[in-house]
């Protein structure tokens, strides 16, 4: 195995390099940590094929290899210095010089192998997920829909991919992308914890679309304290910016006037507040404590 320790993080998505670029991109970045260089060309069907399993691999490394891909086309002067006769060509350089490398779209369960000698065992899914999660960090959110999809597609599909990309697309507002896929999830990966708090926190967010701005709903409390419908609303308006100690205030505030409001509605609604926030958070632990005792004190 080649030693990593001590090696910088790398970059989350590939680097795009040229020859111009290749000596800061690979041979430069080389001495800090383990490169991949990825030759590839446009035309090159097995290279689509290979882009997403390296790529996905790659991030799944915890930070210890950067990819870097070379269309050999646009740039054949590298691979004609190293000898790459074909593609896809993967070549791994360390301390400026190419250490070990292999050639055409390999199954995956060889390219982890591959990687594997470099830096020691991947956990693909965990790793993966870390990386995604760092990519959302950094703006990158089409990168990080990329390899949840990709983890979340599988058979069966990973449940905290699942519940990370429901989150990626309602904090968007992509509430249709979220409904299909948690749609089309097996019921035993709906019913995961993560994922079932995903799947409530889109029903509050698409209940949250259409109830106008805050303050309007908060001028027809005032003009009439005895509108429930307006208080619900601000409570769901409340969560969906963030707030959830205020909403979860509103909510409780109409339960103590009147439990039996549109048929239990405000209990039922902050029973989907807790689903969707979790067990541990804290304005869930306040509000269910504070519900006990409006309910059997």
């Amino acid at each position: 195995m080649v030693e990593t320790a001590g090696m910088a993080k790398a970059p989350t998505t590939p680097v795009e390099t040229t020859t111009d670029r290749f000596r800061a991109d690979v041979l430069d970045a080389s001495m800090r940590q383990i490169v991949l260089v990825d030759f590839w060309a446009p035309w090159c069907g097995p290279c689509r094929q290979l882009a997403p399993v390296i790529e996905r691999l790659a991030a799944a490394s915890g930070g210890k290899i950067a990819l870097v891909k070379m269309n050999i086309d646009a740039d054949p002067l590298i691979a004609d210095q190293l000898g790459v006769k074909s593609i896809p060509a993967v070549v791994a350089f360390q301390r400026g010089r190419p250490v070990d490398g292999f050639v055409g779209a390999l199954p995956e369960s060889q390219i982890k192998g591959f990687l594997e000698r470099l830096i020691g065992p991947i956990d693909d899914v965990g790793d993966a997920f870390e990386a995604a999660q760092a990519m959302i960090a950094d703006g990158d959110l089409a990168g990080a829909e990329s390899l949840l999809s990709e983890l979340a597609g599988g058979e069966p599909p990973n449940a905290r991919a699942a519940a990370g990309l429901l989150r990626l697309y309602i904090d968007s507002g992509r509430f249709d992308d979220a409904g299909a896929l948690f749609d089309a999830l097996p019921d035993a990966i709906r019913r995961d914890s993560g994922v079932a708090a995903a799947g409530a926190a889109l029903q509050n967010a698409q209940q949250a679309q259409d109830l106008g701005e805050l303050d309007e709903l908060r001028n027809r409390v005032n003009r009439n304290p005895n509108d429930l419908q307006a208080c619900f609303d601000i409570a769901l308006a409340l969560n969906a910016k963030g707030l959830r100690d205020e909403a979860a205030d509103a909510l409780l505030e109409i339960i103590r006037r009147d439990r039996s409001w549109n048929d239990d509605g405000a209990r039922k609604q902050l029973i989907l507040f807790f689903e969707a926030w979790g067990p541990m958070d804290k304005a869930a632990v306040n509000a269910r404590r504070r519900l006990s005792t409006l309910l059997y004190s």
